[in-house]
């Protein structure tokens, strides 16, 4: 998909800046033409020299630069690029987007492009959570810039923690040639998806699950995909692959999924077909827990967060359309409606996973389903079909309900 694509990547002053030269090899090896611009703070991470190495090409670092802007250099790069990433997008590049700056070459390139632009930001977990910066992370996506991460985890920092990390170069690549395929009904959104079940821990050995396979949500993910959509999927523990053009988070546990969903927004539709486990142990034995002849140990448990109704009740990051989805075993309906109220969410898909629902090896890990999607309109009871045409359906039923991109306020 990125063969003999021009790739134009930006790289901006952060620590995630030695990514960027994995993410030049990355893109070369899928045929990708690289052409690299490097900010000032840049080069205090990385060398012109390495990154030019890895591009087979010069860098390009100045506004003023008598040889290239005899021509006007930065809309030559601008405009001779299918695709330009911002890797690492710095929260200083970032305003300076949202404000039209063009004081050097970097942001003189964004301002001057008509092309697809990914973001890739990595910054402090307090500088991504501050509330400047996502005010121009909601104005960049309205304005039809697309983002692939922060991710969360451990920071350069020493003891610093959470949601700022820059995407891996695989999963920007991913997202590169999403933002390259061909448009399609979701061209220009972005969908956050989760999937499977998590893993709550009781001790290094023992944890409290689900019977969730991950193969509904994932289905989902792919067919937001391929309809055009940038797609976040936050997955627990599955035995699946990634699905192709999908930005995936692989977490384990409850509270590292919120995390990751609260990381990945803004979105403008989240589905959220993963099994959570209501509960985690309330605390977590640091050595395996043995019999010894001893009585049954009690575990005391914890309620964990609720994903969905914490992203439903956002006030100002709430995505437009919030999808759950109901396991239930009886009164499916009856049980799925009164979800969606209590969890103030838009449409909730439903699906019985007793013994009763006829479907070879369970719904939980089996290949097909049965679904009724419930919304403020009423019921609409869908016939088996295999998970993937359940995924398709939904996912069309998703495009239609945000409209065309032009529409969007």
């Amino acid at each position: 998909m990125l063969a003999d694509k021009r790739i134009l990547l930006i790289i901006g002053g952060g620590i995630a800046a030695y990514k960027s030269l994995d993410l030049i090899r990355r893109l070369k090896e899928r045929g990708a033409g690289v052409r690299v611009v490097m900010t000032a703070a840049a080069q205090h991470f990385v060398t012109p020299l390495a990154a030019g190495a890895l591009a087979h090409d010069r860098v390009f670092t100045e506004l003023f630069d008598r040889e290239d802007e005899q021509d006007v250099g930065h809309i030559r790069l601008s405009r001779e690029a299918d695709l330009v990433i911002v890797a690492p997008a710095t929260a200083d590049l970032m305003a300076k987007m949202v404000h039209g700056l063009a004081d050097d070459l970097a942001s003189a390139v964004l301002l001057a492009s008509d092309k697809r632009v990914l973001v890739a930001p990595a910054m402090n977990p307090l500088m991504w959570a501050h509330a400047a910066t996502r005010r121009n992370v909601a104005r960049l996506v309205a304005d039809g810039i697309a983002f692939v991460g922060p991710n969360a985890g451990a920071m350069a920092e020493r003891g610093e923690e959470g949601a700022g990390r820059m995407a891996e170069p695989l999963e920007i690549v991913a997202a590169a040639e999403q933002a390259l395929a061909p448009a399609g009904p979701l061209a220009g959104r972005h969908v956050l998806i989760t999937s499977g079940p998590t893993h709550e821990p009781i001790d290094p050995v023992r944890y409290i699950a689900n019977r969730s396979s991950g193969k509904q949500g994932h289905a989902i993910a792919a067919a937001a995909a391929r309809a055009g959509a940038q797609v976040t999927l936050v997955s627990g523990p599955v035995n699946l692959p990634d699905p192709q053009g999908v930005a995936v988070r692989h977490v384990e546990t409850a509270r590292e999924m919120l995390a990751a969903v609260e990381a990945a927004l803004p979105a403008d539709a989240a589905i959220f077909a993963a099994a959570v486990a209501d509960w985690r142990t309330a605390s977590e034995a640091d050595e395996k827990m043995k019999k010894d002849g001893k009585a049954i140990p009690a575990l005391a448990l914890a309620e964990n967060p609720d994903i969905l109704a914490t992203v439903a009740h956002l006030s100002n990051r709430r995505p437009r359309l919030v999808v759950g989805f109901a396991a239930e075993t009886q009164d499916v309906v009856a049980y799925a409606q009164a979800k969606r109220a209590r969890k103030g969410c838009d449409w909730i898909v439903a699906n019985d996973v007793s013994r009763r629902s006829g479907i070879e090896g369970g719904v939980m890990g089996g290949d097909e389903n049965a679904v009724h999607l419930i919304t403020a309109e009423g019921v609409e009871h869908w016939p088996r079909a295999s998970k993937a045409d359940v995924a398709g359906r939904l996912v069309a039923r998703v495009a239609a309900a945000l409209g065309p991109m032009e529409a969007a306020s």
